[in-house]
């Protein structure tokens, strides 16, 4: 989900305190830890100020920090350094590196597995194979299989098993119960780690305050058919080539719960049983809310067996829709379907309508934000010139969201519009196509071998319409709106600390 609002902070050197409550005891970040400016981060004034993050901010650096970020990155020596990393990391303006040999972190000794499973024990088998024989122990947990669940030929592995199935979130609770170590990963039977994937996880437990930290999921088997191939590249599992903090409203606001290495201390119970779908988001707010550090890490790869019959891949998507309404009644502001300032929305109306005037009153309103935020950027040696390029960069963002949101979150308006409206047919079919081209161009690196661009705008258009479908029969059954309104940059998810 993404965001406009560009909030000025000023980053000096003072110690971090820790988050109350159930979050961590300690956030402090230890000696030789080292963080490195994200690539998407902007130095401006040669290095007076800093554009980037998760939501984006503008930052202006102290003459301390500055000496300190010299050559852009800091490692963690003293106050000022362990200050400033954290300020950074928190924010999404820098990354963490590989820690030093030297610098202490957790192993797979101290990891417990647990693997929820029903009626899959093929899959099963395969992913206890490629297990590394250091863990700190196997649980496999049998929600209900019609047949029980027998591994005892790959080690040391305990079975639990429930009677009737209770669903994927009891079934990793179960596991997490019986788990003696400090961390626990949870991984789906149909999944299977790449060779390495554990190392960049446990890397970033080197920090303290971090509560989870998820994998890339990419496909297990190359596509050969337009579904499978467009699964590969666009899957709702995979979250991109970049790391990122898993931060609500941002770029990477959830990780699924496919594959995740939690802290046992910080989930406590684990996942709400209540919840069938979006239980792994629910998990992923309420860690947020309390503090925790949440990482999504790309250099760590599990493979996912993709559904790719065409029935079964649109329920999935209609299943994904369905969780957020209760996602939203339970984390208010945490899961709008577009985050918009007033001054985005009026300009996206106004385009909406297709009007010279419209247009031209379009090019008043930001010309407009544009001044109002050069007031606020008047540190900057061109203050009219960086708002120009925010205010441009928040325009394409919000004309992005309503292209998306029109033909996902929207779309049974949109189709009851075309039917009274010329203007609307052609919103609707300039909206569909362009959305689809770009998100194919900005997908099509992600790996070799995804579709041509009409079959993946085909393909994203049905995965829309799936989407889109579950998240009305959600709210319709929940009998809420909640996760039909957008929300502004103004109203933020709750977070200790």
């Amino acid at each position: 989900m993404g965001t406009e609002r560009m909030g000025t902070e000023r980053m000096g050197a003072a110690e971090t305190s820790a988050c109350p409550g159930t979050g961590p005891s300690d956030t402090r970040l230890p000696d030789g830890f080292r963080v490195v400016l994200d690539r998407r981060t902007r130095i401006l004034d040669d290095g007076a100020a800093l554009l980037g993050g998760a939501p984006p901010r503008l930052v202006h650096l102290t003459e301390r920090a500055r000496a300190l970020l010299d050559g852009g990155s800091v490692t963690v020596a003293d106050p000022a350094s362990r200050a400033l990393a954290r300020r950074l990391l928190d924010g999404g303006l820098a990354q963490p590196v590989p820690p030093p040999g030297g610098l202490r972190r957790p192993s797979a000794a101290d990891v417990t597995v647990v693997v929820p499973v029903k009626d899959r024990t093929a899959g099963l088998l395969r992913l206890l194979a490629v297990l590394p024989p250091d863990l700190g122990g196997i649980v496999v947990v049998d929600d209900g299989s019609a047949v029980p669940v027998v591994v005892s030929h790959h080690g040391p592995v305990t079975v639990l098993r429930h009677e009737t199935a209770k669903g994927p979130a009891a079934a990793r609770n179960a596991g997490l119960a019986a788990a003696t170590t400090d961390l626990v990963a949870f991984l789906d039977s149909d999944v299977v780690p790449r060779p390495g994937w554990l190392q960049p996880l446990l890397d970033r437990f080197a920090d303290p305050a971090v509560g989870l930290a998820a994998p890339r999921i990419v496909a297990l088997e190359p596509g050969t058919t337009w579904v499978s191939r467009y699964e590969a590249v666009r899957s709702s599992l995979d979250l991109g080539l970049d790391p990122a903090p898993v931060v609500p409203r941002s770029r990477v606001a959830y990780v699924p719960s496919a594959a995740l290495l939690v802290r046992r201390d910080a989930v406590g119970t684990g996942f709400d049983e209540a919840l069938h779908v979006a239980e792994d988001v629910d998990l992923v707010l309420r860690l947020h809310a309390q503090g925790w550090r949440l990482r999504y890490e790309p250099a760590s790869h599990v493979a996912h067996d993709h559904r790719v019959d065409v029935r079964q891949w649109l329920g999935r998507k209609a299943f994904y829709g369905t969780g957020a309404a209760p996602l939203a009644l339970r984390h208010e502001g945490a899961v709008p379907p577009m985050v918009l300032s007033p001054w985005s929305a009026v300009v996206c109306a106004l385009l909406l309508v297709q009007r010279r005037g419209a247009a031209a009153l379009a090019v008043a309103v930001s010309l407009g934000a544009a001044e109002r935020l050069s007031r606020k950027l008047g540190r900057l040696r061109r203050p009219r010139l960086a708002a120009a390029r925010l205010t441009g960069l928040g325009l394409l963002g919000a004309v992005a969201q309503t292209g998306s949101a029109l033909t996902r979150h929207f779309w049974p308006v949109a189709v009851v519009a075309c039917l009274f409206s010329a203007r609307a047919r052609r919103a609707v079919a300039v909206a569909a196509a362009a959305e689809g081209i770009v998100d194919w161009w900005t997908h099509r690196g992600h790996d070799a071998g995804g579709p041509g661009p009409l079959a993946h705008v085909a393909a994203h258009r049905l995965d829309d319409l799936g989407y889109g479908a579950g998240l009305w029969w959600g709210a319709w059954r929940h009998r809420t709106t909640t996760p039909l309104r957008p929300a502004g940059p103004g109203v933020r998810p709750h977070r200790q600390g």
